[in-house]
């Protein structure tokens, strides 16, 4: 089983948007997956609550069980749980971060976010685990091309030694209409320009985690 943890060390990144859009777009691959809301204000619960498969999709849980669901989830059969963190530096972070084969910072291209997102990375470093850097809510490209705000971000934190997505997600209704009907954006606007973005990101995600699990279970 593979285990994500979403995180934010600052409100407002959209956090519960990545992890809800990630967890859809994995599933309609056919793989086993749950979202772990671990955040107690429940956003990814009552914004999934309206679907069909909500019940076999979403689990409200706390930071002080993930130990025992991700347990449980692999015995289980499941494929890959996503877990979404309550957002700031709190314990539940941590817990999530110790049972995740990829730390996902979820961050907007701003001063004070990049700067709050470094204080997670320092976490995710001391203890021992796999993350990286996900741009969220960036300006448009224009043909093709991100911001210089977005890549000149990218490019610093590159030459410190962090990892960062390729691929950031830009500020589009699409994510936010979606959530809004309990879905995801891969089914709210097939072929849309949000959709290919989640595939990509989703793309990244599952090579990033091709031997996660492996490596962390040697490394435990």
């Amino acid at each position: 089983m593979k285990t994500i943890a979403v995180l934010s060390h600052k409100g407002g990144s959209g956090k519960t948007t990545v992890a809800v859009n990630l967890a859809i777009a994995w599933r309609a691959l056919g793989a086993r997956t749950v979202l772990a809301d671990a955040d107690p204000v429940r956003s990814a619960s009552d914004s999934l609550r309206k679907r069909a498969d909500h019940m076999s999709l979403v689990v409200e849980t706390s930071a002080a069980k993930l130990d025992a669901l991700a347990y449980v989830s692999g015995k289980g059969g499941c494929d890959v749980l996503i877990i979404d963190t309550s957002g700031g530096p709190d314990n539940g972070m941590i817990e999530a971060m110790k049972v995740a084969d990829l730390c996902i910072a979820v961050s907007r291209p701003t001063y004070l976010d990049v700067a709050a997102t470094l204080r997670t990375v320092d976490i995710v470093r001391r203890l021992g685990r796999q993350g990286m850097v996900l741009f969220n809510q960036c300006p448009p490209r224009r043909n093709g091309v991100e911001s210089a705000v977005v890549s000149g971000t990218m490019d610093i934190l590159r030459r410190g030694g962090l990892e960062v997505c390729p691929l950031a997600l830009q500020t589009r209704a699409a994510y936010q209409r979606a959530i809004a009907q309990g879905q995801g954006v891969t089914e709210y606007e097939p072929g849309g320009k949000a959709d290919a973005e989640i595939g990509g990101l989703l793309a990244y995600v599952q090579g990033k985690t091709a031997g996660a699990a492996r490596d962390r279970a040697a490394n435990d």
